[in-house]
């Protein structure tokens, strides 16, 4: 029946029937015609919905006439909807090449496409306002920028979103240059949105800006704290924390753009199943730069001990030199998630390696740490990771190792929360989205207008990427953000009450003593069964 009725819908009776209805209607009042022709509408419309009327006939995907046969009107489609194209922006690199000059063709300002409330972001957003707690009641004045300088790599500026910088000091390696490039692709990511600022970046490990007033190697300051951007901080100092240029890419190591790396590090992870695992803990890094990487050198497997960990040492330059010359084989972090336990311990301060180490599924053994970057403050012992001692590691590790082959379950459970933390809140959809945040909320307390030094020249994707070469370029591309984004920004969470980081803190500090309760009451229990057991021995011996 369903073909019949097609058959006589697009046939030349229902197209004289339909000139039939509708010539009287066309001489009826206006609102009259108008109801009957809203009848007609509707009825088709339901023929439609019940499949009797075929409705290839008018959608987009009617099939093609069969040779030698015309195209009928009963054929002829109209798409439903247009859909909107995603706005993608290449680099202009000819226009650049042209004229010296960064192309104008990039948008200053777009719609957000994306309707409705936006998602709240991550709980480590909040700590953007603790790290600008010290100028928001006195502001950001010039004098205080102007202080940054003295150990700053570069001063960054933003007026009527075009960023401009003026260089002082090279980077170690490419820090500067994959900071600059992030920044820029912000700038993509959201035109219009990041506001008019001047800041000083210091691309140097450790943070210089103390509580007390000190600063560098200039002793006190009378201006106020110098605002000075870095990638981590402690307890001691107010150095503002900012994204790493990692999550761009590393390209002296090799190390891959962080949104498709993230992506690789997922799909390791199911290479081998958690209890198919290694069952020890296992290190592989420098241990040149820090003692305390040297200490954890001694938890290695000896004839003597056997502190569950398996630790490797990579001198930087002569073992990546080899790593280069094999094609980075030994070091490709989406094959290193073999074991069940991976420890993180800091270097000279904080380590880029966090995050990787944390992605693994692995239960995560934090060296207990004196350096926080942007996102860790808000990891929990023993729910994302589990606590090191850091003067007794290596029985630390034999603890922690011990305990979670004997409750593999909850080992797991860590593991798994630690590399869904990563997955989830730390995708590059968040890191713009906390550099968006904490820009805005910086540029909100400079007291003074932000202007270009006459020593600053301007940046774009293009004068950066256009002239890299090798791993740069190839990393830049990777990173690229083709257009500006449909999504909205995350909403940032509101800034701590004295009780509520009191209350977190407290919660942390709690959970890391019990770890190290349960530490001694193992290793107690270990000393009093070796004591029995010489005792035991002394006795046989006497012949008592």
């Amino acid at each position: 029946m369903q073909l019949s009725l097609q058959r006589w819908f697009g046939s030349g009776a229902f197209r004289q029937l339909v000139e039939t209805i509708c010539r009287p209607l066309m001489k009826l009042p206006s609102r009259s015609s108008a109801v009957i022709f809203s009848v007609l509408f509707l009825l088709g419309g339901a023929l439609i919905s019940t499949r009797l009327l075929d409705s290839n006939a008018f959608s987009g995907s009617a099939r093609e006439p069969e040779p030698g046969k015309a195209l009928t009107a009963s054929r002829i489609t109209l798409p439903d909807k247009i859909p909107k194209k995603h706005l993608e922006i290449p680099l202009d690199c000819t226009a650049l090449n042209r004229t010296g000059t960064c192309p104008s063709n990039y948008p200053r300002a777009i719609e957000e496409e994306e309707p409705g409330p936006r998602s709240t972001c991550p709980e480590y957003f909040r700590w953007i306002h603790e790290d600008l707690r010290a100028w928001a009641h006195t502001g950001i004045t010039r004098e205080a920028v102007e202080t940054a300088k003295r150990t700053a790599n570069f001063r960054l500026v933003i007026v009527n979103g075009k960023a401009y910088v003026e260089r002082y000091q090279k980077s170690f390696q490419t820090r500067d240059v994959f900071t600059l490039w992030g920044i820029l692709q912000l700038l993509r990511r959201y035109p219009g949105k990041v506001p008019d600022l001047e800041l000083m970046f210091d691309c140097v490990d450790w943070p210089v800006v103390g509580k007390s007033g000190g600063y560098g190697e200039n002793g006190p300051n009378t201006t106020g704290p110098p605002p000075l951007f870095r990638y981590c901080g402690d307890d001691r100092t107010l150095d503002i924390v900012f994204p790493d240029w990692s999550f761009w890419g590393w390209p002296e190591i090799n190390l891959k753009p962080w949104e498709g790396l993230q992506k690789e590090l997922r799909e390791g992870n199911t290479k081998k199943r958690w209890m198919e695992r290694e069952a020890y803990a296992y290190w592989k890094g420098n241990p040149a730069v820090a003692e305390t990487r040297m200490d954890l050198m001694k938890c290695n497997v000896s004839e003597e001990h056997d502190w569950n960990a398996r630790v490797f040492a990579q001198v930087r330059f002569l073992d990546w030199v080899k790593e280069s010359q094999q094609g980075y084989k030994q070091s490709d972090l989406a094959n290193q998630c073999l074991h069940r336990y991976k420890i993180y311990i800091e270097g000279s301060a904080w380590s880029v390696s966090q995050k990787y180490i944390m992605a693994c599924d692995s239960l995560t053994l934090i060296v207990k740490p004196h350096y926080y970057d942007f996102f860790t403050r808000s990891l929990v012992p023993v729910h994302h990771y589990w606590p090191i001692q850091e003067h007794d590691k290596c029985k630390s590790i034999k603890f922690a190792v011990d305990w979670g082959n004997s409750h593999k379950h909850k080992a797991q459970e860590i593991g798994k929360a630690a590399s869904s933390f990563i997955q989830d809140e730390l995708k590059m959809d968040y890191v713009y989205d906390y550099m968006l945040h904490l820009l805005t909320q910086y540029s909100k307390l400079l007291t003074f207008k932000p202007v270009v030094p006459k020593g600053a020249v301007e940046l774009c994707s293009e004068s950066m990427a256009c002239n890299a070469a090798g791993l740069e370029n190839k990393f830049m591309m990777e990173s690229l953000v083709k257009g500006p984004s449909e999504r909205a920004p995350c909403t940032i969470p509101p800034p701590y009450d004295p009780p509520s980081l009191s209350a977190v803190l407290r919660r942390n500090s709690n959970s890391i003593k019990q770890v190290e309760l349960w530490e001694k009451r193992y290793w107690d229990n270990q000393n009093n069964s070796s004591r029995l057991r010489g005792i035991g021995c002394y006795t046989i011996y006497r012949g008592d």
